[in-house]
């Protein structure tokens, strides 16, 4: 049996789906004041038996390898997920296959459910009920790189202390 332990450090040695996708249909950027950290996930759409599914999901990650190994575990479980079944998850699932994270890392897991939510937002902004801890505008896929967000101003940071970039 593995250990959680080992698993998290699996994925921290070798992450999936890491990079740009330019040709996303959706992206979401969030960041934590706090710790520095920021995760921008990109989301590609395809339809199937009349459902549009996530056909595949990319991510970058400036901060730590739990940011890094929540996102990554992430992204392969979004494939093949219906939009409405992706809006469901929360942090503690996408973060689950890693095994309980440290308190201190749980934030890990809300900002990679944050841009995951900014991501579907941006996909669908009229249909998609907004996070009034996120900010207020979808994140524009013109701006396609985790570096250019560091130019926009952060929005206030909710509960979560996670806020949406432009």
């Amino acid at each position: 049996m593995t250990h959680p332990e080992d698993r998290l450090q699996a994925t921290i040695a070798n992450p999936q789906n890491m990079g740009e996708m330019p040709d996303a249909d959706a992206v979401g950027t969030v960041g934590n004041p706090e710790c520095g950290d920021m995760v921008r996930m990109w989301l590609k759409f395809s339809e199937k038996d009349g459902k549009k599914i996530i056909d595949r999901a990319s991510f970058q990650s400036f901060g730590c390898q739990t940011a890094i190994a929540v996102a990554s575990m992430a992204t392969e479980m979004l494939k093949g997920k219906t939009v409405a079944e992706a809006r469901e998850l929360k942090s503690a699932d996408l973060s689950k296959p890693l095994g309980p994270l440290p308190p201190m890392k749980l934030h890990c897991g809300d900002m990679v459910e944050g841009a995951l939510r900014e991501a579907l937002a941006a996909e669908n902004p009229k249909s998609e009920p907004r996070n009034p801890n996120l900010g207020t505008e979808p994140s524009p896929v013109a701006d396609p790189t985790l570096l250019g967000s560091f130019q926009a101003p952060p929005l206030k940071a909710g509960k979560l202390k996670v806020v949406k970039l432009d």
